[in-house]
């Protein structure tokens, strides 16, 4: 499935400029710190009344100071109907936002009007969000898509653009109405301990996705989701994911790639240490089979667990969703230096391992070390068009490089 650009601009939202407000100076023994609850500015905590004023003028507060603050979020639910920006740069470099209670979108299919994103951090230094949830209530949109009716795209959940330095801790993110997390233009980002959860049946809803965006990391993660538990795309550069559970869900995906014909590229991504349950796929690789200068290079698979999954090690470099603009073309993106090692498990499909790679730009320098892929009582099988590698000790299926 394409993946749509998350935009840089959302229409039609709230604002939060750097104004002076209440703020509270805590402990005066140590550094101090400024620390600012949503409630202070009449968010109510009671999941029918609309916070979003409350909330961006908490975050003006926490902005406009000058020594480390904190926007709290109390163990209350908290309804957000409106899509907001916590926009910066702020006068500090160090702002935690600390939730103990669940953030609440409204409901309703036309909720969020055309707004591609429901809570944004915008070009924020030093950005800290620690714990609590956020819900998107996405189940009436997907109802919509699913029965092909007009519907809107819907919002990602949260997003964090242009921003550096940030780390999202222990955060819960439920049944997003579009993509969960978005990372985009920004660098040094770090996800831990995050937990994503949405149906198997819901559509687009991502649970990570990276674009033109350098040093991101995503650690200790659950990803439950309706499409790609980590999507990457163009741009993205020295991502490293470790200690991830995916499944339900779609994978993680470098890709779709090569929409356009210029497009930036994607270097250096590690995945180690990741267990696939029952996911449609396990590591994959996709490009639109199309001209484009985009490639991908330097990307390491290793220590992954596959448990029943549809397509566990897959490279299609001929993506063409309903044949449009497409057809009878091949793709340009650049594959080359991707090494899987220490692939174990099951697939559900008798093609463990495929590499679909493209008629004018072969994969180039593609590694196997150490397969150990099973289907039923079956062997398992391999498959490989325009492809060049090696494979080294034990590879099952039997390498076809």
């Amino acid at each position: 499935m394409n993946k749509p650009r998350p935009r840089q601009q959302c229409p039609s939202i709230r604002v939060a400029s750097r104004t002076v407000a209440q703020l509270k100076v805590m402990s005066p023994m140590t550094d101090p710190v400024v620390v600012v609850s949503v409630t202070d500015f009449g968010a109510k905590g009671d999941g029918r009344t609309d916070s979003s004023q409350a909330f961006v003028m908490a975050w003006t507060s926490v902005c406009s100071s000058e020594v480390p603050a904190t926007m709290y979020v109390p163990r209350k639910r908290f309804l957000v109907s409106s899509p907001v920006v916590f926009q910066g740069p702020c006068n500090g470099t160090k702002i935690e936002v600390k939730i103990d209670g669940s953030i609440v979108a409204p409901d309703g299919v036309e909720s969020l009007g055309s707004s591609d994103s429901w809570i944004m951090f915008s070009h924020v230094e030093g950005l800290v969000i620690n714990g609590g949830a956020f819900d998107g209530l996405g189940s009436s949109l997907w109802g919509c898509k699913s029965s092909q009716q007009s519907c809107p795209e819907g919002p990602t959940t949260l997003t964090i653009f242009g921003s550096n330095n940030v780390v999202i801790r222990r955060v819960t993110s439920i049944n997003a109405k579009l993509y969960h997390i978005v990372v985009h233009s920004c660098e040094n980002v770090t996800l831990e301990g995050v937990r994503i959860y949405a149906p198997k049946e819901s559509p687009n809803t991502d649970g990570i996705h990276v674009q033109h965006s350098v040093n991101v990391r995503i650690l200790n993660t659950g990803i439950r989701t309706g499409d790609d538990c980590v999507s990457i795309g163009p741009g993205t550069r020295n991502l490293w994911i470790q200690r991830v559970a995916c499944g339900p869900g779609h994978g993680i995906s470098i890709g779709s790639l090569g929409k356009g014909l210029e497009e930036d590229g994607v270097e250096n991504v590690t995945v180690k240490n990741v267990v696939f349950s029952g996911t449609q796929n396990g590591l994959r690789i996709k490009s639109w089979g199309r001209p484009s200068n985009g490639y991908v290079k330097g990307v390491v698979f290793k220590q992954v667990v596959m448990n029943d999954v549809e397509n566990p090690i897959l490279i299609d470099q001929n993506y063409c969703p309903r044949n449009e603009g497409c057809p009878n073309q091949n793709s340009g993106i650049k594959i080359s230096g991707v090494t899987y090692t220490d692939i174990k498990g099951t697939s559900a499909s008798q093609v463990a391992m495929k590499f679909d790679c493209s008629d004018t730009s072969p994969c180039m320098g593609i590694g196997l070390q150490d397969i150990e892929l099973t289907y039923q009582k079956q062997p398992a099988k391999s498959f490989c068009k325009n492809v060049r590698g090696m494979a080294l000790g034990v590879v099952n299926p039997p390498s076809c490089l």
